[in-house]
């Protein structure tokens, strides 16, 4: 109900109606598929996740196995940043193109943040971390401001998030400690409209849609126009 009404929007091809045919006996051949359903395809569709949780104050946007989404939507484009960019800005989370990047990611992590940061750096972001991560960073030569964790002191990240001056976070989290620790920024996060990330692949989904953002302006089309592009 929600994955077939996606791909076939993405591809042009009416899958339902296709398999509604293969049941009542036509085959694919017959319905001028051949050997495939696709035989081109260069869009790029992006389903995200709408989550309510800004209207639930104190909700740990941390994902388990339980259903926590409340919608979905889709971005689509040519270039996978530019649809993630697009599918960020639908579900309410738009990515920033400035301003201050919050990152503590796990110990498993950490090898992996610093050619990340380094490329957030690099699109003109300045990196704020917590101690030990920004140990990891600075080891790798990354420049980084160092902040304090919740409650300890003025200069700590939930503090800079309720004065706006925080664009995005992302936090990895591992254990029942860290995610006590850092619960209360992520909430705070989602409250103040700051894009949250949680993993290290969506951070890296991220970097790519913010650069997108930076290169080119989003484009709306319909879907027709999409598939005459492609098809010519």
């Amino acid at each position: 109900s929600r994955t077939i009404p996606f791909i076939a929007k993405v591809t042009g091809v009416p899958m339902v109606n296709v398999a509604t045919k293969v049941m009542l006996g036509k085959s694919l051949k017959e319905q001028g598929y051949d050997t495939g359903l696709l035989k081109r395809q260069k869009l790029i569709g992006i389903k995200a996740p709408v989550f309510s949780m800004s209207k639930l104050v104190g909700v740990d946007t941390y994902l388990g196995p339980e259903m926590k989404s409340t919608g979905e939507v889709m971005g689509i484009d040519m270039n996978f940043g530019a649809a993630f960019a697009k599918s960020q800005l639908c579900a309410g989370q738009g990515l920033p193109k400035s301003g201050k990047v919050f990152l503590s990611v796990k110990d498993e992590d950490k090898r992996h943040i610093a050619f990340l940061s380094k490329k957030l750096f690099e699109l003109g972001f300045d990196i704020v971390s917590t101690q030990g991560t920004a140990k990891v960073l600075r080891s790798s030569g990354v420049d980084v401001e160092v902040v304090d964790k919740k409650g300890e002191g003025e200069n700590n990240v939930l503090a800079l998030i309720k004065k706006g001056e925080m664009q995005l976070v992302i936090n990895t989290p591992s254990g029942k400690k860290s995610q006590s620790d850092m619960r209360s920024i992520r909430a705070a996060a989602i409250l103040h409209n700051v894009p949250c990330i949680t993993t290290l692949q969506g951070a890296w989904a991220a970097v790519n849609g913010v650069e997108a953002g930076l290169r080119y302006s989003p484009s709306v089309k319909a879907l027709q126009d999409y598939y005459s592009y492609i098809d010519k």
